[in-house]
């Protein structure tokens, strides 16, 4: 099971569960989960071979569509789910092969199709870092920056690095299978050809690139009722870059008849 967490109480309506990208974790979802949840409960959780859920062998969509599974079955059987990202590919994945499990879906910049780009420049970045000469999160972020120079991406890989340890810092990640199954990760299942008819938000940064128009008309072939709006000025990390937009987009989604 998904380790998750939970903010607010249950209520009337199904709960939100929100699933992270890849190197992400449920914390850093914190402060919009906690700003969601004044109306229902919501659910952040950790993917596995992230944070504090368990490392698995596999890192196929359709076993991340499974773990979400179990985390809504363990709250009732039905949720509305946002998913960025690698996440919001695990949503699309849960919602095609789950559909009964999901009331509304919410996907934050990315489309069910194939990139080209890879991640493992990132991996090779974090397997790099002497964990041995670090003592605070300072130290971390001077040594990585040899080799990520971005100070956003720096600072949000880091959320992962656990300074606590028994033993000394560790990742939070299991890099081993996030890189051997990289291909997979920024691809998408051929075999995922169902159909979602309930109601779904492509929600976007008009800064970023990641949904084309050219993938529109994939998203309308899964996804019927999809609705796709973007955020201005935001980019990838829409959520972080434009909180309160991303917030009130989601919120009216949910809240709409």
């Amino acid at each position: 099971m998904l380790h998750g967490v939970s903010h607010g109480a249950a209520g009337d309506g199904p709960p939100l569960v929100i699933a992270h990208g890849l190197f992400g974790s449920a914390r850093n979802w914190g402060v919009i989960a906690k700003r969601l949840a004044e109306a229902r409960q919501v659910i952040a959780v950790d993917m596995r071979n992230h944070g504090d859920s368990p490392w698995q062998d596999s890192h196929r969509y359709r076993d991340l569509a499974a773990d979400l599974a179990g985390v809504i079955a363990g709250q009732g059987g039905r949720a509305d789910v946002l998913g960025h990202s690698m996440g919001g590919k695990a949503a699309m994945a849960l919602a095609l092969t789950r559909p009964e499990m999901v009331r509304k879906l919410i996907v934050a910049d990315i489309a069910p199709v194939a990139y080209g780009h890879s991640q493992s420049h990132l991996i090779a970045a974090m397997r790099a870092l002497p964990l041995e000469q670090v003592t605070t999160r300072g130290d971390a972020d001077r040594l990585l920056a040899g080799t990520v120079t971005d100070d956003a991406t720096r600072a949000f890989l880091l959320q992962s690095l656990d300074l606590n340890a028994p033993g000394g810092p560790r990742w939070r990640l299991n890099l081993d299978v996030l890189e051997a199954e990289m291909d997979r990760i920024t691809g998408w299942p051929d075999d995922l050809d169902g159909r979602f008819d309930g109601p779904a938000l492509f929600l976007s940064g008009a800064a970023s690139d990641y949904v084309r128009p050219e993938a529109r008309g994939r998203i309308k072939a899964l996804f019927p009722g999809a609705v796709m709006a973007k955020i201005p000025g935001a980019g990838h990390w829409l959520h972080a870059e434009k909180p309160r937009e991303f917030e009130a987009a989601v919120a009216a989604f949910l809240d709409a008849a």
